[in-house]
């Protein structure tokens, strides 16, 4: 039984915002998409930000640099494709954390989940496509 590693960073990720930016008036028309687009007219109460409309995306928003990334158990996702790409990880192991492609098939998942609990790496899909598939 291998011991779970523990991530450095676990500062807690501040939002700043949790609904999305509508596009104006995407709630009034069918033809006006929702995503984001900024309001340009040169009467636009949105553009000029009155008070009671809905808020623009401003750079406050933004996550901080630190914690952009950051996944909720404090580790940074890197894509691995094969065993080999699991030693990159070997000396980085508490701040970045596996995840296997998906375009990977069982046999080569199977050695790169084994790769990891070799060099002590957390996999975030571990358990993936594992599962044998009965033919019927």
């Amino acid at each position: 039984m291998t011991i779970q590693v523990k991530a450095l960073n676990r500062k807690r990720k501040v939002v700043k915002k949790h609904t999305k930016f509508e596009r104006w008036q995407a709630s009034n028309f069918m033809r006006v998409p929702s995503s984001w687009r900024k309001p340009k007219g040169i009467d636009g109460r949105q553009r000029r930000r009155f008070k009671g409309l809905p808020k623009m995306p401003k750079i406050g928003y933004g996550t901080e640099k630190t914690m952009r990334h950051v996944l909720p158990n404090g580790f940074i996702k890197f894509t691995v494709h094969n065993a080999k790409d699991v030693d990159l990880l070997l000396m980085l192991n508490r701040k970045f954390c596996a995840e296997i492609a998906h375009s990977v098939g069982t046999t080569k998942r199977k050695a790169i989940v084994r790769r990891c609990a070799e060099l002590n790496v957390r996999v975030t899909n571990g358990a993936a496509k594992l599962e044998e598939e009965e033919d019927e």
